[in-house]
């Protein structure tokens, strides 16, 4: 997820390496405390995408088909965004139709959050953008202030937003309204959908601008800091080709270092540094991967793990992601640092009733918001959202030495069979 846009001065390297190194012994030691964040109603599963630096999480929760909770192919049956402050959960609703989700979404430092959610029109060309099934339109959202109001497209029907830093800046994609040439035949999401940063207008209205996507017809941007560089992919409707790219004041970056297989960029800290997965060189997997001064850093696989990515990073470096296993559930949420990538479950006290699948985002006091599988109780096997927060106090045993395995998944054994021909590193919208 072959060069970065420009090459930081060496200073800032410097100093960014040392603060980095010096920070990772004290990582080693870290452990949590974990606030499950539970799901909404009858929900079978909900999952943190984000957290900003208030320790606030914006939660999807919604019904997938029994049994596909923790799949990455999940069907996905209904969904609500909310957010949760402190214990609070509030439905953020939706633009008039019944469902509201997150491309990973985000939450800035002003409480803002970003989104898409149907509205109760129905998609006049059969597109199914929001992905529940109901190909009714899927807009952009933004909301603030607890009102939902849709962002513009690019003269298209559709679009996602993804994330909003803490100056309002917010990406995402937006169809405008032309038939991809690249999509093949039956195809149901099948318009041009280019990668868009919104910005306010005098009028304090946003407007949308498309990113360049270079010699590719489509993209997304899935992330932007707080200095307005964003992060995402180009590609073809097809995926044929995806390339993982970084924006800065409205240029795209050549196509970051990948193995020949294709990557995707989810996130950019504010010291540029880059985090997204990226495929194998042998195209059957993907990885978590780092990019930094335009090197790619495949971060690997925890031990019986056939695929991951990496969703978060921090200014301090401290990168999370996600790993799955080979029937294509969600299976380890981990943190890593310093060339170690570890197993979040191990700093988990013994006591806490979730086992983490999921790891997304990680906030500057090192707050991890994420995915877990409950343990025990009337609700095992149900999928909760949660929030980490550090803690240097010795926990004794971890989840890990409790639980050395995720609990079992209900999915059928061949759902991996079922599914290969859809795995690969493919644009969430289509």
């Amino acid at each position: 997820m072959s060069a970065l846009r420009q090459l930081r001065n060496f200073w800032i390297l410097w100093v960014t390496t040392t603060v980095l190194a010096c920070f990772s012994n004290a990582v080693a030691q870290t452990n949590y405390r974990v606030t499950d964040l539970g799901a909404e109603g009858n929900d079978n599963g909900a999952c943190a995408m984000s957290v900003n630096d208030q320790g606030w999480t914006e939660i999807m929760s919604g019904n997938t088909l029994p049994g596909q909770q923790d799949s990455i192919f999940a069907k996905l049956l209904n969904g609500r965004a909310l957010i949760d402050v402190a214990g609070f959960k509030l439905d953020l609703g939706t633009l008039g139709g019944p469902n509201s989700w997150m491309n990973w979404g985000e939450i800035n430092d002003r409480g803002q959050v970003v989104g898409d959610s149907e509205t109760a029109v129905p998609d006049p060309n059969g597109e199914d953008i929001c992905g529940f099934g109901t190909h009714l339109t899927c807009l952009p959202f933004l909301w603030q202030v607890f009102h939902m109001s849709a962002l513009p497209t690019l003269g298209g029907n559709n679009g996602q937003a993804s994330a909003i830093n803490n100056r309002g800046q917010i990406v995402g994609f937006a169809e405008n309204g032309i038939v991809d040439s690249t999509c093949p035949p039956g195809t149901t999401n099948n318009r041009i959908q280019l990668p868009v940063l919104w910005e306010k207008g005098n009028q304090g209205i946003y407007k949308a601008q498309a990113l360049p996507t270079g010699s590719d017809p489509d993209g997304d941007a899935f992330w932007i800091n707080d200095q307005g560089q964003a992060a995402g992919d180009t590609g073809t409707c097809g995926n044929a080709t995806v390339h993982a790219v970084s924006w800065e004041n409205g240029n795209v970056s050549p196509p970051l270092p990948d193995f020949g297989t294709g990557a995707i960029a989810q996130g950019i800290n504010n010291q540029g540094q880059i985090v997204g997965l990226v495929g194998s060189p042998d195209n059957t997997t993907q990885y978590g991967a780092l990019w930094q001064n335009g090197v790619l850093t495949n971060l690997g696989l925890l031990p019986g793990d056939f695929g991951g990515l990496a969703s978060g990073i921090n200014d301090r470096g401290q990168v999370v992601g996600s790993n799955f296993d080979s029937n294509f559930n969600w299976s380890h949420g981990f943190i890593w640092q310093d060339g170690v990538m570890t197993d979040l479950n191990t700093l988990f006290p013994a006591n806490s009733n979730l086992f983490a699948v999921m790891a997304n985002k990680i906030n500057e006091r090192g707050q991890i918001s994420g995915m877990a599988i409950v343990r025990s109780g009337p609700e095992k096997g149900n999928i909760h959202a949660f929030l980490a927060t550090p803690t240097h106090q010795s926990m004794g045993k971890s989840v890990a030495d409790v639980a050395p395995t995720r609990p079992k998944s209900n999915l059928p054994v061949n759902v991996g069979e079922q599914h290969l021909q859809r795995f690969g590193l493919v644009h969430l919208g289509r």
